[in-house]
């Protein structure tokens, strides 16, 4: 989608500071971070949202936890624990139309809501 901030991302187009990528998944550090590690692990092929994945993408959703653990690891964040979140939709308060994980850590995290 050539209006999606995250494909112009992911297409290069916008600058951003790209932490992990693969044939599936990039990760790039968010540019307004919650905690000193946030970054945001995002599909290349633009899906609005979770609500929107079926069946045929559990291959590639799971790819997500596992790279996520990952970079957890090599942020030096996975001992100390860190938090996976995603936002479905407006009232849960997601702000970019194209489905992504935030990676979170780094310090204390308070309570969810």
């Amino acid at each position: 989608m050539a209006e999606c901030i995250f494909c112009r991302i992911i297409a290069g187009e916008i600058p951003a500071e790209i932490t992990y990528q693969d044939e599936v998944l990039v990760a790039f550090r968010d540019i307004h971070p919650l905690a000193p590690v946030h970054l945001l692990i995002v599909p290349r092929r633009h899906v609005e949202s979770l609500a929107e994945t079926g069946e045929e993408d559990q291959a590639w959703l799971g790819r997500v936890q596992v790279v996520a653990a990952a970079l957890a690891r090599r942020e030096g964040i996975a001992g100390s624990g860190f938090r996976l979140v995603v936002n479905c939709g407006p009232d849960a308060g997601q702000e970019v139309p194209h489905l992504h994980y935030h990676l979170i850590g780094g310090r204390t995290l308070g309570g969810m809501v």
